[in-house]
């Protein structure tokens, strides 16, 4: 009874993540009136939101349907074919406000319960879409008009797209549908899943795959509307088709969506070098070398910093992306320690641009750089390395004199964006001086420049401020170890419900 009550629980989880996420079903059915029940109620243990297509059925399939609760149903009066039913599922889906439909077949071969994996791959990867692979593809009991349209329309996806992908006839996927492209232009019939693929990619569309089971029943019990010869020749029509659209649209589209990026980081890099060396070092060394008080010089420095920050974020530095930030009422009258999730060098600037009195603790590769290390030394800015004993009495100096302290728990840039283990450091150092704690949760600016990466993409980046917790109320949690234990559990509720909510319009 247990297992079966955490079993309820975790469903119910996943029913609100999906609905959080704005993901749907869309379940396109012909004549299935044999397996369709099974598969719209197996689909609705996965997902409250069900959309079922009903593409002419003339078998029952329609009265199956009509005694299901709880789904929305589009009937077609006649049969207009597979790619007919996907437009009208997937426009019905759009139309009713959903962010992403997760497509699958009603012929009983696809397993709902894959479901999660499509939707932990659509965390991983907003605004992609999630190709279901069937496993072992090769070695299942096949038609030999089903293995070479598979290899068929794998090997002209290529030509068509330059990527290659192992299972191009999939009918289960995930679709960012406020996104897709070619929608309206899709053929009819069992070729439109494969141009949906090549459309999208076009236009710069992410796509990947996710292993998935697939049932295929014995030979005797499948149904299949595939006919060899009239939709060979369809597939074969298309493919001519898409060649020549491949050589004078996709193919020159996305060599100017690459030059477009790489304009974008040689633009964005240009003025990082312009002013690093023509302004930061300069006024560092002037303010250096005039005769002030050393408080009133970092002072001044910091001042810099956070203007230049604010110009960079919010005017001119990163062209294609929507920077914003959401404060919640912060005024940074009085210090605290600031934490925040860390995705990415752009991390850095966003903190900068927020107040004029913040020091943030950096590791040792950001402190000793030729290029603003200089400056930030002089910001009075410190590596974590040198340890708290060390720490503690500078900081604390800082503190007095007005500044907050920023700190990244995770110690390190996250890979995929997901919030990392929590070190220590940061709740030490705010028991220690006694200091509120200020979380920072920021979103996207991992997927703009991710760890590794080399170009910038277009995005959003979102930085929300969220209200002080007093020294008081994270006092009673208890240990330092469990007082990290729940920010971090903290960070991961606020940065998915972020999320949610963002990645619906990537």
């Amino acid at each position: 009874m247990q297992r079966n009550m955490i079993e309820r629980r975790d469903i119910n989880l996943q029913k609100a993540l999906l609905r959080e996420r704005g993901i749907c079903i869309v379940i396109p059915t012909y004549n299935n009136v044999g397996t369709i029940e099974d598969v719209v109620l197996r689909a609705k243990g996965q997902c409250d939101d069900v959309i079922v297509v009903n593409d002419g059925s003339t078998d029952g399939t329609g009265e199956v349907l009509h005694r299901i609760g709880g789904i929305t149903t589009v009937t077609h009066s006649a049969n207009k074919g597979k790619g007919e039913a996907l437009k009208s599922g997937l426009s019905k889906a759009r139309n009713s406000g959903y962010a992403y439909a997760i497509t699958l077949d009603a012929d009983g071969q696809h397993f709902p319960e894959d479901i999660p994996l499509l939707l932990d791959a659509n965390r991983k990867h907003p605004g992609a879409i999630i190709v279901g692979q069937r496993k072992e593809l090769e070695k299942a009991e096949r038609s030999a008009g089903s293995k070479f349209a598979n290899s068929f329309s794998n090997f002209w996806f290529c030509v068509q797209t330059g990527k290659y992908l192992k299972d191009t006839q999939t009918g289960y996927r995930l679709y960012p549908i406020k996104k897709l492209h070619g929608l309206s232009f899709l053929t009819s019939r069992y070729e439109a899943e494969l141009e949906l693929l090549v459309f999208s990619c076009w236009h710069g569309i992410p796509i990947y795959s996710v292993p998935i089971n697939v049932y295929y029943p014995p030979k005797e019990e499948r149904v299949s509307h595939f006919r060899p010869g009239y939709d060979f020749s369809r597939i074969s029509i298309l493919n001519t088709c898409l060649c020549f659209l491949s050589i004078v649209y996709g193919y020159p589209l996305k060599i100017i969506r690459g030059l477009l990026v790489g304009g974008r980081t040689l633009y964005s890099l240009l003025v990082y070098l312009l002013l690093c060396v023509f302004v930061l070092l300069p006024s560092t060394f002037f303010l250096k070398c005039v005769k002030m008080e050393p408080q009133k010089r970092s002072l001044k420095l910091h001042a810099m910093l956070y203007t230049l920050s604010r110009w960079v974020m919010s005017v001119h530095g990163i062209p294609g992306v929507k920077y914003q930030v959401d404060n919640q009422g912060e005024t940074f009258k009085d210090p605290a320690v600031i934490i925040c999730n860390h995705q990415s060098h752009l991390d850095l600037m966003m903190m900068l641009s927020q107040t004029k009195k913040i020091v943030v603790l950096t590791n040792d590769w950001v402190w000793k750089s030729p290029f603003y290390g200089y400056v930030i030394r002089h910001a009075e800015f410190y590596p974590v390395s040198w340890g708290i004993d060390v720490l503690l009495p500078k900081l604390e100096s800082l503190v007095k004199r007005g500044y907050c302290i920023a700190v990244y728990p995770e110690g390190t840039r996250s890979r995929d964006c997901h919030i990392g283990r929590f070190h220590k450091g940061a709740f030490h150092i705010a028991k220690a001086l006694q200091l509120d704690i200020l979380p920072f949760v920021e979103y996207g600016a991992g997927f703009v420049l991710p760890k590794g990466g080399k170009h910038l993409r277009k995005g959003e980046i979102k930085l929300t401020i969220k209200d002080r917790i007093k020294y008081k109320e994270y006092m009673k949690i208890g240990t330092e170890q469990e007082i990290s234990s729940w920010f971090k559990n903290y960070y991961v509720k606020e940065y998915s419900s972020l999320c949610n909510k963002l990645d619906q319009d990537a």
